[in-house]
């Protein structure tokens, strides 16, 4: 009966579809994105909407995604700041109306060729439709190995499974769109939530395209910051680690300070030693300093989260009178 429904509405292109898309500094891609991406939906459906989350832009996109002509049906929230990606796509999500919303970047790096596919699978029963990478070839080695490292310490360590290599770009059905608005968690790693929901899903291969114009916003710094929050957001083995560290270490300890003591006993006291003293505090004292920092990192988000803060702060809202 379910199936029978979905794919009805995608043969009468009566299904509600709704695109979201955070932006930052896109000037130069606004009007071709746009104009592309609504000429895409036009043909799968009568009824969409393209959520537009302006991440605190400090060029000319908000002006440039105004003067947008109406049939791109655009529907601004403007931030009054930078907060990030992860917080762009939940504010999209929970001012997303359509039966299903589509996930994607305004860089043309997401194929807009693929929406037709996804809405398809959806029209098969799955609940999310992601796309998956073919390949990294367009990255730095470097890049390549943190993303390897990053998935294989999140597989290691966590009891969520967080597909290699698929990011945001998919499709949700608002079951999947609910169940995501109902966290009340303020940092967030959506591609760790998208896998925690569950629901019926499957990958969707493709391959990336080139950026039509700008760079990637995406540094160390901001990659670093992103896996940390994965990490901690969805595991609490790194906290289980330094605690059997500092057990082993007692125990060594205790050993050692029983052998001591009966050498001392039995032969006398020993005066040399000093170097391998002063090593043994140096090193402590960076264990110790090491899973304080760890600790700290709960603790932080623990703070972050009682403080209630909102997620973000509108400055404007467009289209969302109608």
């Amino acid at each position: 009966m379910l199936l029978e429904k979905r794919n009805q509405l995608i043969e009468n292109k009566e299904i509600f579809i709704s695109c979201i898309v955070p932006v930052y500094n896109e000037e130069p891609n606004i009007y071709t994105f746009f104009t592309q991406l609504a000429a895409h939906l036009k043909n799968l459906t009568d009824y969409f909407e393209v959520v537009v989350i302006d991440d605190g832009s400090s060029d000319a996109t908000i002006s440039k995604l105004l003067q947008l002509p109406q049939e791109c049906h655009i529907k601004l929230l403007q931030f009054s700041r930078n907060f990030g990606k992860e917080t762009a796509l939940m504010a999209g999500l929970e001012h997303a109306k359509g039966e299903v919303a589509i996930l994607m970047d305004a860089d043309f790096q997401h194929p807009m060729v693929l929406l037709k596919a996804f809405l398809m699978q959806w029209g098969e029963g799955y609940d999310m439709v992601y796309g998956v990478r073919k390949n990294r070839d367009n990255e730095s080695r470097f890049k390549r190995s943190f993303a390897n490292l990053f998935y294989w310490l999140m597989g290691k360590l966590t009891k969520i499974d967080v597909p290699n290599n698929a990011g945001d770009f998919r499709l949700l059905d608002r079951k999947v769109i609910n169940a995501l608005n109902s966290f009340k968690e303020r940092t967030r790693f959506m591609k760790g939530l998208y896998a925690w929901v569950g629901f019926k899903k499957i990958a969707v291969p493709y391959e990336v395209q080139a950026r039509a114009a700008g760079k990637s916003s995406w540094g160390l710094a901001k990659l670093t910051e992103l896996a940390i929050t994965g990490i901690t957001s969805f595991s609490n083995v790194p906290l289980r680690v330094w605690g059997f560290i500092g057990f082993m270490i007692s125990l060594i300890s205790l050993i050692y300070a029983t052998y001591i003591v009966t050498i001392t006993l039995i032969y006398g006291a020993d005066l040399p030693g000093y170097p391998t003293l002063a090593v043994a505090i140096m090193f402590f004292g960076g264990i110790q300093l090491l899973s304080i920092g760890i600790l700290g990192e709960y603790i932080a988000r623990i703070f972050t989260e009682v403080k209630q803060r909102p997620k973000y702060i509108l400055e404007q809202k467009y289209g969302f009178e109608e």
